[in-house]
């Protein structure tokens, strides 16, 4: 087993350390004293009767549970007829959706909640997973891989297996041209196993506007997404930076707005805002976001990275020096996150200090993959718009996932007014893009 802060489970066990008050199993988590379930991030609407019979189905995971013990253990001994057992627990199974299966019912012997084999495994990669660094997700996805191993049926692990792929591609960690695939091919098998449901609707929509720039295809699935589960933040987030792409910015807004309201403790809905102020180019706003954004979530790297941009856009250079070098000492395993020290280090003339940072980063790049979209952002704070422009056409080449934001990043301001951007950016944006994308920035 790969190693972790917390010991394997057996087979049907349920992890007791999520809070003291809180029982986890799958991707949920039940909080019996408050009779609360969630998922992930996102709490679901299910009323407290149903809460107390899934309790009792949770804590007898393997075993079934007759209707009397039912009776006695989740209605205190109140008389109620089977019936109203029956449809209690298919509330349960609706709100569980593609885990409702985990349930089974048999005539004379009652419920019973079977969680799979490999359930410990799936546990611990979505564990390392929440890490979001490389380390973190190279480790999960060996869990995962190890889970679809022992059953090839289970939909859960090939949906964290595609997942996976998707963020080592979109936070810049591997080759673009090498993950994505992989996240297709897992995706798809999730899909067929699984059905199509909201959350890999979700991720299929990301991938489609980040990977491959199709913008209305990925508003389709997100809108559909958002539809299915109106609670889940993470769905916000993607289809308010879907609509900064797309120079949508007053609607990008009102999502997040949306999403505040729907899941107000989403951990990168607030560094989300903070991107959106900064396209939006109410820097002062920005910095008030991302703040905000430290003080509920201080270990998301994003969300201070983009703390540190707006510091620097209001003129506090030195604070916005301090949080991109804490930033980098937090995850020291995405070196991009040094070009962006860089780049703050060349735009307020310290240009010597910015140039050995571009040095370190080639001698990384020999060996390991670095985003080349942040290798234009330092060569144009270091004033060398020749190699940034050569650049840009590498990043094309390789499936930058970073040049999503091409056209509303204001570190490239100036870059976009030299004439030879034009081609290249037609290159980027596919020609089916609305043609309000490519004049986002005029």
């Amino acid at each position: 087993m790969l190693d972790s802060p917390h010991r394997e489970l057996k087979k049907g066990e349920i992890d007791r350390g999520k809070t003291m008050e809180e029982l986890a199993f799958g991707p949920f988590a039940v909080d019996p004293t408050a009779h609360r379930l969630r998922r992930g991030d996102t709490e679901l609407e299910l009323r407290p009767q149903a809460v107390r019979a899934l309790n009792v189905l949770i804590r007898n995971s393997g075993q079934y549970v007759h209707y009397e013990q039912m009776i006695r253990e989740a209605w205190s001994g109140t008389s109620v007829s089977p019936n109203t057992v029956t449809v209690t627990i298919a509330e349960v199974k609706k709100v569980l959706q593609e885990y409702g299966s985990w349930i089974h019912c048999r005539p004379k012997l009652g419920y019973r909640l079977e969680i799979p084999l490999g359930e410990d495994l799936i546990r611990v990669g979505w564990h390392l997973w929440n890490r979001r660094t490389r380390e973190g997700l190279e480790k999960a996805l060996g869990c995962f891989e190890q889970a679809a191993r022992e059953n090839n049926s289970d939909f859960r692990a090939f949906e964290g297996i595609s997942l996976t792929y998707l963020l080592l591609c979109t936070y810049g960690m591997r080759p673009p041209r090498e993950t994505y695939p992989k996240f297709q091919a897992a995706h798809k098998r999730a899909v067929a196993i699984g059905g199509l449901t909201a959350a890999l609707r979700s991720d299929r929509g990301h991938a489609l506007h980040i990977c491959e720039r199709k913008f209305l295809q990925a508003e389709s699935d997100l809108l559909h997404a958002l539809h299915d589960e109106p609670k889940a933040g993470t769905v916000y987030v993607r289809l308010a930076i879907l609509y900064c792409t797309m120079g949508r910015l007053d609607e990008a807004l009102d999502v997040i707005r949306q999403g505040a309201d729907a899941d107000p403790l989403c951990p990168v809905l607030p560094g989300s805002e903070t991107f959106i102020r900064l396209c939006r180019r109410e820097f002062e706003a920005a910095v008030i976001c991302g703040q905000n954004a430290l003080d509920l979530h201080p270990y998301q790297h994003m969300g201070r990275a983009l703390f540190a941009q707006a510091l620097e856009a209001t003129g506090r250079i030195e604070e916005a020096l301090e949080q991109h070098r804490l930033v980098c000492l937090m995850s020291p395993d995405q070196p991009w996150l040094r070009a962006l020290e860089g780049s703050c280090l060349g735009r307020n003339g310290r240009l010597e200090e910015a140039a050995a940072i571009l040095d370190e980063l080639e001698r990384i790049r020999r060996t390991e993959y670095v985003d080349a979209y942040y290798f234009v952002l330092l060569l144009e704070a270091l004033g060398r718009r020749d190699a940034a422009l050569e650049e840009l056409q590498r990043a094309h080449q390789e499936g930058s996932a970073t040049l999503f934001m091409l056209n509303v990043d204001a570190r490239l301001d100036a870059f976009r007014k030299d004439p030879r951007f034009k081609p290249l950016q037609r290159k980027v944006f596919p020609a089916s893009a609305p043609a309000r994308v490519l004049s986002v920035v005029k």
